[in-house]
């Protein structure tokens, strides 16, 4: 009986340990995930901060000074401030408010509320600036390449965490579930070069709407550079292993439009069938694939190598020489 009662205390021990053992470890996981969360929210605010300020500088002291519609929404507002003097942002903000609605409705809560927070941001700090900043009027060239390289670094650190500047890209995206035939990045085009177009009527000049298509191009370039970096080739290659790999791979391929490949796989160790998750990324996408799968699974199995090189859709076009080209037609 002796010997029973002390079994019984040993095992009913262990097994106290082992569950305390195993409740602490997930408190200390539940901390570390909300510790992680912290960091990224204030990450993005300091980054949708300072992308607005530069923003702001391309705005309220190259472009709107020189009667430059750098395309979207900001063009628009650009334009109704010279017609009727009302203030940028405020435009710019209210412009954009059907958009977030139909967004909300289309595309659900997570796809736009860090494009309504960085448009709010952005559009406030552009109008709270628009008195303190100087403007420049000088040489139209140095308006040109200063107005794109701020709006480019400015958009691409915002574009960076996440958030979009509104406007153009989000009514682009609306437009492709009308007309999926046709790309989003043509869609962007085709509402920027209206503006663009539009401008020439309102100012009455030739040259301002070649300055903002100039203004347009080094934009696309600087925010390409930020979050691609000099290279369009280069990336990031994932290795995901997680019992919820079905749902991740959903998540990848509709939330981050990247094709994601399933590798058969067994254990080492325990002989176990199971499958892991390739998928190659942009360098500045990896944050979004991280915070999706630990959404999903926060004790997935992540490996990150660099991809040297990488060419197919999305990322740098296989180049193909004009002979072989000849001969497949």
């Amino acid at each position: 009986m002796h010997k029973l009662n002390t079994q019984t205390l040993f095992l009913f021990i262990v097994k106290e340990y082992d569950e305390g053992r195993f409740g602490f470890e997930m408190e200390m996981r539940q901390m570390e995930l909300r510790s992680r969360k912290i960091k990224g929210y204030v990450t993005d605010a300091v980054l949708f901060l300072i992308g607005s300020l530069l923003y702001a500088a391309s705005v309220n002291i190259f472009t709107a000074p020189n009667n430059i519609a750098p395309g979207g929404l900001t063009g628009v507002a650009t334009m109704l401030n010279y017609v009727f003097g009302l203030p940028i942002g405020t435009m710019i903000l209210v412009m954009n408010i059907p958009l977030f609605i139909l967004g909300f409705f289309v595309f659900g809560f997570q796809f736009v509320i860090k494009t309504v927070i960085a448009t709010a941001l952005s559009s406030v700090v552009i109008d709270a600036t628009a008195g303190i900043m100087p403007q420049y009027t000088g040489q139209p060239l140095i308006t040109v390449a200063f107005g794109g390289v701020l709006a480019g670094l400015g958009l691409g650190l915002i574009l960076m965490r996440g958030g979009t500047s509104g406007g153009t890209e989000l009514a682009a995206n609306l437009l492709a579930k009308r007309f999926p035939h046709i790309s989003i990045g043509k869609l962007i085009m085709v509402l920027d070069v209206t503006v663009v177009l539009v401008s020439a009527w309102v100012y009455r000049e030739f040259e301002s709407p070649l300055y903002a298509i100039l203004v347009i191009f080094i934009t696309s370039r600087v925010i390409d550079a930020v979050l691609y970096g000099t290279s369009l080739g280069t990336g990031k290659m994932m290795f995901i292993v997680s019992p919820k790999n079905k749902e991740i791979a959903r998540a990848i391929l509709t939330r981050m439009e990247r094709g994601v490949t399933e590798l058969k796989a067994r254990g080492g160790y325990s002989g176990a069938e199971g499958e892991v998750l390739l998928c190659a990324v942009r360098r500045q996408e990896v944050y979004k694939v991280y915070g999706l799968v630990h959404g999903i699974d926060p004790d997935a199995f992540i490996i990150v190598g660099d991809a040297g090189e990488i060419t197919g859709e999305g990322f740098r076009e296989i180049s193909i020489p004009a002979q072989r080209k000849k001969a497949r037609k």
